[in-house]
């Protein structure tokens, strides 16, 4: 599981700068709802990171609470989950 968290946030962090690069020279952009995606198999922490590394995004609500949002209901889950 640890090789896969670190996988799926490296490759969130990745998107992130990608779609920036990609908005900086004005191309096609990566769809909104893959990085929304990314984050709800377990990459939050990469996008989230991406995101602030990259200032990309930032001023978007759905991503400055939807990722959060998104990361915080996951700590819960595993939380509730695994807890004896």
């Amino acid at each position: 599981f640890l090789l896969y968290f670190a996988a799926i946030n490296l490759i969130g962090f990745i998107e992130m700068y990608r779609d920036k690069k990609k908005s900086i020279k004005k191309q096609w952009r990566t769809p909104e709802a893959r990085f929304f995606i990314i984050a709800a198999v377990f990459g939050g922490p990469g996008v989230l990171w991406g995101m602030y590394t990259f200032r990309h995004k930032t001023k978007h609500v759905k991503f400055t609470f939807g990722i959060p949002l998104i990361i915080i209901i996951q700590v819960a889950l595993w939380y509730f989950l695994i807890r004896p």
